[in-house]
């Protein structure tokens, strides 16, 4: 037995979805179980999802994506590639560096409202660039597809960079406990760092994120859809004309719209 497994076996769960082939789950249960097993915290649940795509023009039609239950704070990491192997590979390195990263604020006993130690704090193996790619769509068939409606966390803007990266997002909506506005954090695709977009005034101050100076603005779902239709931004963050409140209307993977909302 490793010395570092102070815990009974984790059942790894796995989805396959399209033309997976019957090695490949075997495959990511051996993998994840090489990073779960070199925990010292209880790993409470371990699920690994594989999808391959059937069209065969894209470019990385091979998506893995995992989520590890550690002691209650979920963690995840989703990738693509050309195969599922190299796939699985990259989902283990991202996941690996995640899991290091949420690690590292509890053994220093660090809340996760801190600033990550260092502009590259979450770069690893696998980066932005394993994403996986849009499905081309014409604006006439993108449809809001899914719409998610949450009570939005009252924390610092650290915190929700924590949780964006420690979920793998590529954005975290959530309430400023110092303002008291809606504001999203996301990661600046220029420099790489992060950044603070508020449904309010600016903040006069962000210590290590820059922050838009531009107000979200006030629109109506169908205006947002159209705004980011012809953008081509990954999301659009803007302010709700119906209810006052802070919105993200982005592109999904399967070229689609996604919506979400603050629950009322």
């Amino acid at each position: 037995m490793n010395p570092l497994q102070t815990h009974p076996a984790v059942h790894i769960q796995v989805e396959t979805r399209g033309e997976v082939s019957s090695a490949a789950p075997d495959y990511a249960k051996a993998k994840l179980a090489a990073v779960v097993e070199r925990l010292h915290e209880p790993v409470l649940a371990a699920r690994v999802k594989l999808t391959q795509e059937a069209n065969h023009a894209v470019v990385k039609p091979s998506l893995a994506q995992a989520v590890v239950d550690l002691d209650g704070r979920p963690v995840r990491a989703h990738v693509a590639a050309a195969t599922m192997p190299e796939a699985i590979d990259l989902l283990q390195d991202r996941l690996t560096a995640r899991l290091a990263r949420v690690r590292q604020h509890r053994d220093l006993h660090r809340r996760p409202a801190t600033q990550p130690t260092g502009p590259n704090a979450w770069s690893d193996a696998a980066g932005h660039e394993h994403r996986p790619h849009r499905h081309g769509r014409s604006p006439d068939e993108r449809r809001i597809v899914r719409h998610k409606a949450y009570s939005l966390a009252r924390q610092t803007p650290w915190a929700a960079v924590f949780e964006m990266e420690a979920m793998d997002y590529d954005f975290h909506l959530f309430t400023d406990a110092a303002t008291g506005y809606d504001s999203v954090v996301y990661r600046d695709e220029h420099t790489g760092g992060h950044r603070l977009a508020s449904a309010g005034p600016a903040p006069e101050r962000a210590e290590g994120l820059s922050v838009s100076t531009t107000r979200a603005p006030e629109l109506h779902v169908a205006e947002a859809v159209s705004r980011l239709d012809l953008t081509g931004w990954p999301f659009v963050f803007f302010t709700d004309a119906a209810t006052g409140r802070g919105n993200v209307l982005y592109h999904r993977y399967d070229g689609h719209h996604g919506l979400i909302t603050p629950a009322q």
